[in-house]
């Protein structure tokens, strides 16, 4: 029970849907009289200052105003603090003492994402950043195999990298994902003729969602979760049709382009969900988007809970197995020191660190856990304007990693692991997918 005499609460953090298309959601003076009050809150509080750059902004527009408080920050001053929240959700889930069922109802993340919708509507979202999020698009036209090898030089060339941070915004020294015409999808199809995939007689099987990155630029690594899963005696396969599961619209505050991607998904989806298959996804923003967000933003739509719920971070499946006892546990190479960065879409699920959790069971293995933001966060990283605070943010992973005398350093997040390599210096060993480690310990 909640006692409101009591300052900050201690319960599980609740979430309330998202009510995007009725109410005053859409309402300006609402969207500010609700700014107002929830930084104020914020104000008071300061225990999120050492998380995204959204705090730190909303504190030192505070500290320098005339009055030391918000009433002393112009209003089209608060657009600095939207900017900075990437929507990690991190402050609700692990920080904010006010979150519901508090009665101050504090949800930062979400109101962040109410701004950031009303921005989108008004048109002032430029170009660069409809591009950058338009992953299907993009991802479409560099998989051709000339524009992907031309892509992937250019994206190396710093003369060239110099004139697009000048032209387009794209910071010179953010790393830009490699792109690959031999998309996982065709890959794919190799696999399956080779009868790498089984049916067998468990009741668990898999659907794969191989998200728009990891069929374009990391078909590799889910080559290595395919392979484990068939060691497993998994029965896998790929979800027939798929687009961006939607988290880098969201961002954006792209809301309607949210819903048509929805729209698209979750027939396929539930296609599979009737066939009663459990749905993995590599890429943990891709997870959380099916776990946590849809369902918040569309929370009348039957087939979006049901997807909830055969929605799993793959390790998590993993450990599942390991429950039931199906978990093949037999492995022949041990890993030495690994340092594991968690990433924040990952950590919010509320799941546990379920990839520490596997990968320490393999013998002679020591897993240091590293529990802190990398910076990346979808695009911000790349943005010239942000690139030097997503760094900032990466600083304590990238000098625990340097310090700890590792033999591996991984993160669940592809994209985290190449944030953090372009900050690491003075050590050998560059960042691996953690299923890449577990099929060589498995030494398939």
């Amino acid at each position: 029970m909640n006692d409101k005499s009591r300052e900050g609460g201690v319960e599980a953090p609740t979430r309330h849907p998202i009510n995007w298309k009725t109410g005053d959601f859409n309402d300006e003076a609402s969207l500010f009289g609700e700014l107002e009050r929830v930084f104020d809150i914020c104000h008071g509080c300061r225990r999120c200052v050492s998380l995204c750059n959204a705090f730190p902004t909303l504190f030192d527009l505070i500290d320098e105003s005339e009055t030391f408080e918000i009433d002393g920050v112009k209003k089209e001053n608060y657009w600095d603090v939207v900017e900075h929240c990437y929507l990690c959700d991190l402050c609700y889930m692990a920080k904010c003492p006010y979150v519901p069922p508090h009665e101050w109802n504090v949800d930062f993340p979400h109101l962040m994402l109410r701004a950031k919708a009303q921005n989108f509507k008004k048109g002032n979202v430029g170009i660069r950043d409809k591009v950058l999020t338009s992953t299907d698009a993009v991802g479409s036209f560099v998989g051709i195999p000339v524009i992907a090898q031309t892509v992937n030089i250019t994206n190396k060339s710093k003369p060239i990298r110099k004139i697009m941070e000048k032209t387009i915004g794209i910071h010179s020294e953010a790393v830009l994902p490699k792109f690959y015409s031999k998309s996982l999808r065709k890959r794919f199809k190799k696999i399956k003729k080779n009868n790498a995939l089984e049916k067998t007689a468990y009741k668990d099987k898999v659907a794969i969602f191989v998200t728009c990155y990891g069929n374009r630029n990391e078909p590799d690594v889910i080559e290595d979760l395919i392979a484990i899963l068939k060691h497993n005696k998994i029965e896998t396969r790929l979800v027939k049709q798929e687009k961006c599961c939607g988290m880098p619209k969201m961002e954006l505050g792209d809301l309607e382009s949210v819903e048509s991607l929805k729209n698209f998904n979750i027939p396929q989806l539930m296609e599979l969900v009737e066939d009663n298959y459990n749905i993995i996804a590599p890429i943990p923003s891709c997870v959380l988007m099916f776990k946590k967000e849809l369902p918040l933003l569309f929370p009348d739509d039957e087939s979006v809970q049901k997807v909830k719920n055969a929605f799993y971070d793959p390790f998590e499946f993993l450990m599942s197995l390991k429950k039931d006892g199906n978990l093949n546990t037999k492995f022949i190479k041990s890993l030495g020191e690994v340092a594991y960065h968690a990433p924040c879409h990952q950590r919010v699920q509320n799941i546990g660190p379920k990839t520490k959790d596997i990968l320490e069971l393999i013998p002679n293995t020591n897993i240091t856990l590293i529990e802190r933001c990398s910076g990346h966060n979808g695009t911000y990283a790349v943005k010239s304007e942000y690139h030097e605070i997503s760094m900032k943010i990466c600083k304590p992973v990238i000098s625990k990693i340097e310090t700890s005398n590792v033999d591996h350093y991984i993160s669940d997040c592809p994209m985290a692991g190449h944030q953090i390599d372009n900050g690491v210096q003075n050590i050998e060993v560059r960042s691996e997918s953690p299923f890449t480690l577990l099929r060589e310990a498995y030494g398939i």
